[in-house]
């Protein structure tokens, strides 16, 4: 049960740093565009 005391506030703590680097990537437009690298690739430019 002692172990709960620690655990509990380390598992919010990383849902918050997980969720403020996904907040950062969102902003940082690491998701804006999802099909141009796919499509670079079968491009032929010389």
């Amino acid at each position: 049960m002692e172990s709960l005391y620690l655990l509990v506030p380390f598992s919010v703590a990383l849902l918050f740093v997980i969720g403020w680097v996904f907040w950062r990537a969102l902003e940082g437009g690491q998701f804006d565009d999802l099909d141009r690298p796919a499509h670079d690739v079968l491009s032929d430019d010389q």
